[in-house]
C-alpha cells in the first residue's frame, strides 16, 4: 500500500494550488480529479485576475484588499497567462452617482501596493475609441485596471508544478473512499488502487459537501459532518468581437448587477456573467450549461450599452460553471467570495475542508490551507509561492513583458500568429515546444509535436480537453477541424 503525507481531492485551481503548495514544503502529495483538470468550475470563469470592484458596495473590503493583493503576485508569477486588462466603465448616472464611483476607484487603488497596474481616472467617451462601440447617451466614464487569465492552463500549471516537486497528480480518477482510521486515512481510488495518508484535503468544489456525504467515513464508519453551500450557476456568451481596441467594459445593470464584456481570442467578445442559485438539495449537475433565459438577459443587458445590438442568434459559444459559496444569505450577486478552511481533526488524522473562494485568492488560499495542515501534523514549514514563478512564467529578459517575449519568438520562426499564440500558452517553454521537430499538421497550426506534448505532460486525453480547455482552438476550427483533432487523439 502507497504512503502520502497528503491526498488532495479535487483537480480545479485550489486543489492544483495546495498540491502545488504542499508539494514545495517537501510533503509527499498525492491528488486525484475524477475528471480533467478544470473540468468544472474553474474553467468557467470570467477569466478575470480582480479585485472585485463590486464587493466594495457590500463593505468586503478585506476581501477586495486581499484579491488586489494577489492580482500583483499572480501577474509576476505567470505574465504569459495573466496579463494587465484595462477597464471601461461608461457612466450610467440614474444608476450610482459619479462622485460614489470615484471614491470606489480611489479605494481601489489604493486598498493594496500596486505596482504593476496604472491607476484609474476619468474618461471622456465623446469622440474617443472607447467611446465609439456604445450607445450616445454614454458621454463620459472611467477607467480601471485589472487582470486578465487563462482560467484553465492556469489550473494545469500548477498542477505541472505540483509534479515537478514530487507530487502525483491522477486524473479521471475519482477517490471512491476515504475512511479515517487512527492517524492515517486508508484511500480507494477509481481502479481499485488503495493508500494511506496522514492527512486528507476535500477541494472538490460544488462538489465537497456530496464527496463528505458520500465518500468518507470517521472512524467508526459513519459520514462525517458536512455544511451547506449555495450554489450558484454563472454563465457566459462568445459573440463576433463588438469593439476593436484592447480594452474591456464593466456595465452597471439595473437589477444592481455588473456586467463584463472582454476582448477574447483576438476576434471575439466575451459576456458574462450571470448568478442563478441551483435550488437547495439540487445536487450540482455533472455538465452546466447556460438557458434560453440567462442568454435572453446577458443580451439584453449588453444591449444597453453597445450600438450593436447582442441577439441569442449571435452567440457563437456559451460555457457555464457552478460557483460553491459560502451561505451567508442575501442575493446571489451578494454572498461572499472569500474563502473558508475548516479542519477536522475528531478521531485522528485531519481533514481539511475548503470552502468557497474565488480564482484571484487560490494562492492564498493554498498558502493558508498548507500552513495549516502543517500545524496539524506537527511540521510547520516555511511558504514558498509568494515568489516562486508557474512554469513557463520566466521570460527571460523580458521579465513579464508577454508582448515582447512573444515578439522575440515571432522574428525566430515563421507562421507568426501561430507562434504567439503558443507564447502566451507556454510562456518561457515555447521555446523548447518551437525547436521541436512539428511533425504533421493535425489542424490549421496544430501540429503533433504539440499535441504530444499536450497528451505527455498536460493530461490531455481529449479533443474537448485540447480544443475547449488548453486552447480556445475550437473557437477557431470548423466540425471538421475539430474531428481530425479528435481522430489524432483516439488513434
Amino acid at each position: 500500500m502507497d504512503d502520502f503525507d497528503v491526498v488532495v481531492v479535487g483537480g480545479g485551481i485550489n486543489g492544483t494550488g495546495l498540491a502545488r503548495d504542499l508539494a514545495g514544503r517537501g510533503w509527499r502529495v498525492l491528488l486525484a480529479e475524477r475528471d480533467d483538470l478544470a473540468a468544472h468550475t474553474s474553467s468557467a470563469s470570467t477569466k478575470l485576475v480582480h479585485g472585485g470592484l463590486r464587493y466594495l458596495e457590500t463593505y468586503q473590503f478585506s476581501l477586495v484588499a486581499k484579491a488586489l493583493q494577489e492580482r500583483e503576485v499572480l501577474l509576476r508569477s505567470a505574465p504569459h497567462l495573466i496579463h494587465p486588462l484595462r477597464f471601461v466603465l461608461p457612466h450610467a448616472p440614474h444608476l450610482r452617482p459619479a462622485w460614489m464611483i470615484r471614491i470606489g476607484l480611489f479605494l481601489y487603488d489604493h486598498l493594496a501596493r500596486r505596482e504593476l497596474l496604472p491607476g484609474s481616472h476619468g474618461l471622456a467617451l465623446d469622440g474617443s475609441m472607447y467611446g465609439a462601440p456604445l450607445r450616445p447617451e454614454f458621454r463620459r466614464g472611467f477607467v480601471y485596471s485589472d487582470g486578465w487569465v487563462d482560467d484553465a492552463r492556469l489550473v494545469v500549471a500548477n498542477a505541472q508544478d505540483a509534479r515537478a516537486r514530487g507530487a502525483e497528480v491522477l486524473t479521471r480518477c475519482a477517490v471512491l473512499q476515504a475512511q479515517r482510521g487512527g492517524e492515517v486515512w486508508q484511500v480507494t481510488l477509481q481502479g481499485g488502487r488503495r493508500l494511506q495518508a496522514r492527512a486528507l484535503v476535500n477541494a472538490a468544489g460544488p462538489w465537497a459537501e456530496r464527496f463528505l456525504r458520500d465518500h468518507t467515513r470517521g472512524g467508526d464508519g459513519r459520514p462525517l459532518p458536512t455544511r451547506g453551500l449555495r450554489l450558484v450557476k454563472g454563465s457566459h456568451i462568445v459573440v463576433n468581437q463588438r469593439f476593436a481596441h484592447d480594452h474591456a467594459y464593466i456595465f452597471q445593470n439595473a437589477d444592481g448587477r455588473i456586467l463584463f464584456a472582454i476582448p477574447y481570442q483576438q476576434r471575439f467578445t466575451l459576456i458574462g456573467t450571470t448568478d442563478v442559485e441551483l435550488p437547495e438539495h439540487e445536487e450540482p449537475p455533472a455538465r452546466a450549461a447556460i438557458d434560453a433565459a440567462e442568454t435572453a438577459y446577458l443580451c439584453k443587458q449588453a444591449s444597453r450599452y453597445l450600438v450593436q445590438p447582442v441577439t441569442p442568434a449571435d452567440v457563437l459559444w456559451s460555457y457555464a460553471g457552478v460557483r460553491p459559496l459560502l451561505d451567508e444569505g442575501g442575493s446571489a450577486s451578494s454572498v461572499t467570495r472569500d474563502y473558508l478552511l475548516e479542519a477536522d481533526m475528531a478521531g485522528g488524522a485531519p481533514l481539511l475542508n475548503v470552502w468557497g473562494g474565488k480564482l484571484t485568492t487560490y494562492r492564498k488560499l493554498a498558502e493558508d490551507g498548507a500552513t495549516q495542515l502543517g500545524r496539524l501534523l506537527g511540521d510547520a514549514r516555511r511558504p514558498w509561492t509568494a515568489t516562486a514563478r508557474l512554469p513557463g512564467g520566466d521570460l527571460g529578459v523580458h521579465g513579464v513583458d508577454i508582448e515582447a517575449f512573444a515578439a522575440e519568438l515571432q522574428d525566430r520562426h515563421a507562421d507568426r500568429p501561430a507562434v504567439r499564440r503558443i507564447a502566451h500558452a507556454y510562456g518561457g517553454d515555447a521555446r523548447e515546444l518551437l525547436a521541436a521537430p512539428r511533425g504533421r499538421e493535425v489542424a490549421p497550426s496544430l501540429f503533433e509535436s504539440e499535441l504530444r506534448h499536450l497528451v505527455e505532460r498536460e493530461w490531455a486525453c481529449s479533443a474537448e480537453d485540447v480544443l475547449w480547455r488548453r486552447s480556445k482552438l475550437g473557437l477557431h476550427y470548423t466540425a471538421a477541424e475539430r474531428e481530425a483533432v479528435a481522430d489524432w487523439l483516439g488513434a
